[in-house]
């Protein structure tokens, strides 16, 4: 099998490629970056970093993954999902933990996509998704409580129990002119975002919808602050500003101990970006009637995560409210993506001195409101209308991402999804007895044969026949090495009671694995059959007595 076909979609996407579609891709990429500004130093605040950081993973990994990805229109940066992540690794291991574990999350993705595993990602189960993205969307808002009340607290707590003491320790210090410039922002993004499609006429909202709502708060409420001077504190008087030149290189300190030490981290950063960009990537699809390649894009997100600690970023992933924006703004190939991210360039670099400004309650804000918007509370409302191994995989990694962290939220998730799994493919799976005399038992088997039910097999081999056991598999979908086993251990069974055992109906994939296995050599060709009566028939059984 082949490994590695590194083919980008801009190659395709370029085909018949002409001055309309470029300027559609120009128009909707440099919309995008506008939205881009304010949310990626929101997502690198929010993690603890400096907000550059953001801007430097959304201009190079998003140049990057738009230019090398699987995905037409799909705008890849910093992302919400990434926040409860990246905050954790850097208040245990620094930023040179986070560095490090970028980079192994970006080897992990790229070998993700060369061994064709992007397909994969599609069969983790919806509630594990869901109380994963809850869970994220919960511990997002209330890191952000600290600049939204505008606390006097240098650093918060990476887990949910010390959050909670932190801000009621803090909570009678609340600085009543960021709570009331952060209150009138998430008013007025809401009212922006949610309300106004619903209270004007659609060709009014269609015409204000095409002003990005989070551009526009951060707009009004740092020309409020500017010019009232109201006492908030912002990315000025915090972080001293951004950088308005390019990115400098730097090289992580490649220790061996603190690799061992973000060795999880940097997995679950990969599993949980890998999540986050396919499942966006499909999104996108269904929007343009376009099909994205998952290996491609993960080998994408793999290339430029790795660049990411040598440039000043953070992880990148998949970012659907900036996709959506895209494909809103009439993109149709990943060029609009690339617009973006040289549009944001120029961006800052023009506009840098002007950033200083911009209040860090607003930031907050925005990001209260994108963590609202991404959990789907309604999912809680229905948990009745589904069955308990559903309803407690979802509440579970809920409960474990917030009271514990993500890596413990993911693994029990994926470990329940897949006992669950084993446990309703086990019980598809059955044998149903056809014909039974003194001499001879026919029995079907239905499903498929794997380690979870072989258990059918070690039934039969305790009650044989006297002559003849006939084992009709027509029904019979799916074999694994354990069942290939199971069956090689009923055959030398029959052996020992010189009962001969006959297969039927064999499909090609069960047949496949017990010619691998050996087990057909040991059985003659007229002791595998199409039909259980031709079987009878020829071993010249008397047929009578059915069950």
């Amino acid at each position: 099998m082949q490994l590695l076909v590194f083919r980008p979609k801009l190659i395709d996407a370029l085909r018949a490629y002409n001055r309309a579609r470029f300027g559609k891709d120009v128009g909707a990429g440099l919309t995008v970056s506008v939205v881009a500004l304010p949310i990626s130093m929101a997502f690198a605040i929010a993690c603890g970093l400096q907000p550059e950081a953001g801007l430097v993973t959304a201009i190079v990994a998003g140049f990057l993954i738009a230019a090398l990805g699987g995905s037409r229109v799909q705008i890849s940066g910093a992302a919400g999902g990434f926040v409860v992540m990246v905050y954790g690794i850097v208040h245990m291991h620094g930023i040179n933990g986070l560095m490090l574990a970028t980079l192994m999350s970006g080897l992990w993705l790229l070998l993700m996509g060369v061994m064709r595993l992007g397909v994969l990602i599609r069969f983790i189960p919806v509630a594990v998704i869901t109380g994963f993205t809850n869970g994220i969307a919960v511990l997002i808002g209330m890191l952000q409580l600290k600049d939204f009340l505008g606390l006097p607290i240098q650093t918060m707590p990476a887990d949910v129990f010390g959050i909670v003491n932190v801000i009621s320790l803090h909570i009678s210090q609340t600085d009543i002119p960021t709570l009331v410039l952060t209150t009138g922002s998430l008013l007025l993004l809401v009212f922006w975002q949610l309300l106004m499609p619903r209270w004007l006429k659609p060709s009014m909202s269609q015409r204000l919808s095409l002003v990005p709502g989070p551009m526009l708060v951060m707009l009004l409420a740092t020309a409020f602050t500017y010019s009232t001077d109201w006492p908030v504190a912002t990315i000025g008087s915090r972080f001293g500003g951004i950088p308005s030149g390019l990115p400098t290189v730097s090289w992580p300190d490649l220790s061996w101990a603190q690799l061992q030490a973000v060795l999880v981290p940097s997995f679950t950063l990969a599993l949980l970006g890998a999540i986050s960009s396919l499942l966006c990537a499909r999104a996108s699809d269904n929007m343009i009637g376009d099909r994205h390649d998952p290996n491609q894009e993960l080998m994408a997100q793999g290339l430029a995560n790795m660049v990411m600690p040598f440039v000043g970023g953070m992880p990148a992933t998949g970012a659907l409210a900036r996709t959506v924006t895209n494909v809103k703004n009439g993109a149709s190939s990943p060029v609009a993506g690339m617009v973006h991210a040289l549009g944001l360039l120029l961006i800052v670099w023009l506009a840098a001195p002007l950033v200083s400004h911009i209040p860090l309650g607003v930031l907050s804000a925005l990001l209260l409101f994108i963590a609202w918007n991404m959990g789907d509370w309604r999912a809680f409302v229905r948990l009745s209308q589904f069955r308990w191994p559903y309803r407690f995989t979802l509440l579970a990694v809920f409960m474990l991402t917030v009271l514990v962290d993500l890596s413990a939220g993911m693994a029990v998730g994926l470990i329940g999804a897949c006992l669950t799994f084993i446990y309703r493919i086990s019980n598809l799976t059955h044998r149903k007895l056809l014909h039974a005399t003194a001499h001879t038992q026919v029995w079907a088997l239905n499903g498929a044969l794997f380690f979870g039910a072989v258990d059918l097999l070690e039934q039969t081999a305790q009650n044989l026949p006297e002559k003849t056991l006939v084992l009709e598999t027509s029904g019979l979908i799916y074999i694994d090495s354990s069942g290939a086993d199971a069956l090689h251990s009923l055959l030398s069974r029959c052996e020992q009671q010189q009962v001969q055992l006959i297969l039927c109906g064999l499909n090609p994939q069960p047949l496949d694995i017990l010619e691998r296995t050996g087990l057909m050599v040991r059985l003659t060709p007229e002791y595998v059959v199409k039909d259980w009566q031709l079987a009878l028939d020829v071993r010249q059984i008397d047929s009578h007595h059915s069950v």
